[in-house]
């Protein structure tokens, strides 16, 4: 019978391939594609992303992300209680 393999983290695995990536290519792969990152993404995103949707777009998402973590909080202090 074939051995059932222990299961890897996610952690884990993005350590494994972080490694196998860096032994196939070398560190200045990643200082490369940061660099590429750069000058390709991020402001450009953020200027298209601000002409689809409106400056009003961001203070909304904004709004809802802090009412998630407002809700996650209170299930977990609700969560701490039940449990004493």
């Amino acid at each position: 019978m074939a051995e059932k393999k222990a299961e890897m983290t996610v952690r884990e695995a993005g350590h494994k391939g972080g490694s196998t990536t860096k032994e196939r290519y070398g560190e200045g792969f990643y200082e490369e594609i940061g660099k590429k990152g750069g000058k390709i993404g991020g402001k450009k995103g953020g200027t298209t992303t601000k002409q689809r949707y409106g400056e009003g777009f961001y203070e909304e998402i904004g709004k809802k992300g802090g009412q998630k973590v407002r809700e996650l909080i209170a299930r977990g202090k609700a969560a701490l209680e039940k449990e004493k």
